[in-house]
């Protein structure tokens, strides 16, 4: 025997003693579980099934002709059409919308929150005014971030 077949058959024995390691499992007095591919004190080994392998499909050949997903010139141009049609009406209402909540944005930065004490006396409410405030300034950037995300969209398109 050779050293070539030494060394081949030496590199097998050792990935098979990989392959059926043994799982040895503990639990501590206060429930702790411990896994080990080493014997640990206070361990039991675990008999476990091997796992279950698939045998890999055979690829499809790079034949190109995989006309189940190809659509003809007219009707992708169609489906573009349509998904352009779409991202426009979504960006005319995103638009409103982000024209609707600047308006709400300037009415709550015009008016601030006022409440009257028993004796008729009128005080500030500063937290209930930012708190109003930062939700319509979030809410404006929330419309700014989507018309921007669909001038995006519709950019990248053909």
């Amino acid at each position: 025997m050779n050293l070539l077949h030494l060394l081949l058959l030496s590199s097998a024995l050792a990935i098979s003693s990989v392959a059926q390691a043994e799982i040895f499992k503990r639990v501590d007095s206060e429930g702790h579980v411990t896994y080990s591919s080493a014997p640990i004190k206070g361990g039991k080994k675990l008999h476990l099934e091997p796992l279950p392998t698939m045998v890999p499909t055979a690829a499809p050949p790079p034949s190109g002709r995989n006309s189940e997903f190809r659509v003809d010139g007219a009707t992708q141009n169609r489906r573009d059409d349509t998904r352009r049609k779409i991202l426009e009406d979504e960006l005319a209402t995103e638009q409103k919308a982000l024209d609707d909540s600047r308006e709400k944005l300037k009415d709550a930065q015009d008016s601030p929150e006022v409440s009257k004490g028993p004796n008729g006396q009128t005080f500030r409410n500063v937290a209930k005014y930012e708190e109003k405030v930062n939700a319509a300034r979030d809410d404006v950037k929330a419309h700014e971030t989507n018309v921007q995300a669909l001038k995006t969209e519709l950019t990248n398109l053909k």
